[in-house]
């Protein structure tokens, strides 16, 4: 049976640019420094003190609107969004209202509903951080941090295109590759460098006009972001269905209890009492500007994925998982080449160097050259696949040449014949009976005793030479 209800939500993402200082002062943007210990006139909002905008910023923001495809304008104003709060100690906040740095772009994502799907990008603009309020520090008080007063964000407005809370985590998780490839942020929730506010509204199937909305803030994960939405949208059709009508508002979610309350009604842009700010000119960016931002675009993670299969044949699952990052899709690239082995290069990527580097903060702690080699010594028959995986885990562990590690912890293949021959003689004499029964046609019996071999031979002897011979003297 069809749902009745269909979901409609659209995304504003707040993303921290990869700047030193903040967008209108020279303070520092470090996180962790010690509460308000990364302020001065400008970002406290003192009289007299003039803000000058960052070029650094701008130069990432542009780069941003780019990589998503939208429409760079020429000229965009700077605008004071008025509201009072306690860590916004101007009484408003520079952003960009009515002419932002760009509009019209697109964000396209496999959705597991849909396929693929094009969301639109309504608008990237650029604007200041406020402070933070700290709820938990002191007994029935809030303290005020203002380090994060004026630090450069932008503003990703998406359109109402996503359909269902897992569109909405999908969407979220391509747009934050896209932003981490292109260096502009490292999008870490947990430090406040990638947030996310929701619109959500629900509809009967059929119906075309939008309803009310709600804006659902706090939401700290990709998994909570999912739960938030699904909480959210469950309240509104239960409301709708009960006859009740959904007020817009600003909820809040609880990630401990799974739930969202009511903070305060959602406030429209005139409640702002938006105006250019005075003590900012226009923006205006030179053609040049924006093609030199243009050219510091490194390949987008799309297009990298659709050059690995058809440069190295590679299965599209299999080009995704290698192009999860920038740092993983060079690492793959390189020892591919040097390997010229890229199927194993992406096996080895996806299983031993990433699961390895997921235990140790990120680091790809064995080189490409050593990986090649490693490699290398498989396809020759001097390592089985397992003595390759220790040598990989010692290298990783403690460096050293592949080979030498490889020779020091004694799992060099064995490929002399006549060695081999007297291993299968032993294991044929330990096993007379399975010997007998091979001879009389149970020829299943084979991989027995190969693994009698290996364990002969302490996972010395080559694999297939072994088969070779025992095939040879059994046959004798």
């Amino acid at each position: 049976m069809p749902p009745a209800w269909e979901t409609i939500i659209g995304l504003e993402t707040h993303v921290q640019l990869r700047t030193k200082s903040k967008m209108f002062c020279g303070c520092s943007t470090a996180f962790g420094a010690p509460p308000n210990t990364q302020v001065c006139p400008v970002c406290l909002g003192l009289p007299g003190a003039l803000p000058a905008a960052n070029g650094a910023a701008i130069g990432l923001a542009v780069r941003g609107a780019l990589a998503l495809g939208c429409t760079v304008h020429p000229k965009s104003v700077f605008a004071r969004k008025n509201y009072f709060y306690p860590d916004l100690p101007k009484g408003y906040q520079i952003s960009q209202f009515d002419q932002p740095l760009a509009t019209s772009g697109t964000l396209s994502f496999l959705s597991a509903e849909r396929g693929i799907v094009n969301a639109t990008i309504v608008r990237l603009h650029i604007e200041e951080d406020a402070g933070k309020s700290i709820h938990d520090r002191f007994a029935k008080a809030t303290a005020v941090d203002l380090n994060r007063s004026g630090v450069p964000l932008i503003e990703i407005v998406g359109g109402p295109d996503l359909r269902s809370p897992a569109e909405a985590r999908a969407y979220l998780q391509l747009l934050k590759q896209l932003l981490e490839y292109i260096g502009i942020s490292d999008c870490d929730m947990e430090k406040g460098s990638l947030r996310v506010d929701a619109n959500v509204s629900v509809r009967r199937v059929g119906d075309t006009a939008l309803n009310t909305r709600t804006e659902v803030k706090n939401i700290n994960s990709f998994a909570f972001v999912e739960k938030a939405l699904t909480v959210e949208r469950d309240r509104q059709i239960a409301l709708n269905e009960s006859g009740g009508t959904v007020t817009q508002q600003t909820m809040l979610y609880d990630s401990k209890e799974n739930s969202v309350r009511p903070q305060r009604s959602k406030e429209e842009s005139h409640d702002y009492r938006y105006f250019p700010d005075p003590d900012l000119p226009p923006l205006v960016l030179t053609p040049e500007f924006v093609a030199e931002q243009q050219s510091e675009l490194p390949e987008l993670p799309g297009a990298k994925r659709d050059r690995f299969v058809a440069t190295y044949g590679l299965s599209r699952e299999h080009a995704t998982v290698v192009t999860a990052s920038r740092a993983v899709a060079d690492y793959f690239e390189t020892v591919a080449k040097t390997s010229a082995e890229p199927q194993h290069a992406a096996n080895w990527v996806m299983t031993e160097a990433l699961a390895d580097a997921k235990d140790h903060n990120d680091e790809l702690r064995v080189s490409p050259p050593a990986l090649s080699q490693i490699i290398g010594l498989v396809k020759g028959g001097t390592l089985s696949h397992q003595a390759a995986k220790r040598v990989f885990a010692e290298v990783a562990a403690k460096g050293g040449d592949p080979r030498s590690v490889a020779e020091s912890l004694g799992v060099i293949q064995v490929a002399d014949t006549n060695i081999i021959a007297g291993w299968v003689t032993d294991v044929l004499a330990a096993h007379p009976t399975e010997v007998e029964r091979y001879k009389k046609g149970e020829t299943k019996l084979m991989p027995f005793f190969v693994g009698q071999l290996m364990r002969a031979s302490k996972g010395k002897a080559d694999p297939k030479l072994a088969q070779r011979v025992l095939e040879e003297k059994l046959a004798s």
